[in-house]
């Protein structure tokens, strides 16, 4: 009897681009890909944070180099993704939140988280899977949405619009590209402690939310989010595209 086997895990020979990797779920997606056998592209803002964090992980035996990039300069990252691709894998943790009541938005807020969120986004899922399709190559390009993009939170009006529209063009893109074996998915945490979300869980209220909230009954890990990334960029996960992999404790489910 030939029995199947489980598809591999490991990503040796494939070239990875993190967008947000200088820190946090960023950080964290970089180190798993890179431990699967990657060469990860790890790309930031800062310039000085993003090369301490790619010689951590160059420190540790893996492959890893940094490309300081602001995804929100859409012509700056097409011409970068171009200049250091194809890459088979994309994980955009790159994101931004101005958290406020809606009645009390500001334009400027608005613009920028969407500037971020969502164009920024947008424009680097394209610019990747043009390499990709340039080359003929499959793929595997990852969103890190949110919780958020599938509910409602308090003083999130913005985020949740910009992670809701987030998970819209992942799926129109995903179907687009299909033919062209890219897949095209987002993972959705819930509340992950990291230094971005100490203010979050510094209120008693908020804190109490979450925590009625996530039915696990405890905050998400960096860890979690690892896991995750590093099943949608392998073959593990070849027939899975379209879709949200909800990393949220049960959050969504109730």
């Amino acid at each position: 009897m030939s029995l199947p086997r489980t598809p591999s895990s490991r990503l040796d020979g494939r070239r990875a681009l993190v967008a947000g990797a200088s820190s946090g779920i960023g950080l964290g997606c970089a180190m798993a890909l890179a431990e699967a056998g990657a060469h990860v592209v790890m790309a930031a803002r800062s310039a000085e944070t993003l090369g301490q964090a790619a010689d951590a992980i160059t420190a540790e035996g893996f492959v890893a180099e940094p490309l300081t990039l602001d995804v929100a300069d859409v012509e700056a990252t097409e011409e970068a993704v171009s200049a250091h691709g194809p890459f088979d894998i994309l994980v955009n943790s790159a994101g931004f939140a101005k958290h406020s009541p809606a009645i009390a938005t500001t334009t400027a807020d608005f613009d920028a988280v969407f500037g971020i969120n969502v164009r920024g986004a947008y424009f680097l899922t394209r610019a990747v899977a043009r390499g990709l399709i340039a080359a003929r190559r499959p793929g595997s390009l990852i969103n890190i949405s949110s919780q958020m993009g599938h509910v409602g939170g308090v003083d999130r009006a913005v985020y949740c619009a910009t992670k809701h529209a987030v998970e819209g063009f992942t799926k129109a893109m995903a179907i687009e590209w299909g033919r062209a074996g890219i897949r095209v998915n987002t993972i959705c945490p819930t509340f992950i402690k990291t230094p971005l979300t100490e203010e979050t869980f510094a209120d008693p209220e908020r804190a109490r939310w979450i925590s009625e909230k996530i039915k696990l009954g405890r905050v998400g890990r960096i860890e979690d989010v690892m896991a995750a990334v590093a099943y949608l960029a392998s073959d593990q996960a070849a027939m899975v595209t379209g879709t949200a992999l909800m990393v949220d404790g049960g959050w969504t489910a109730g």
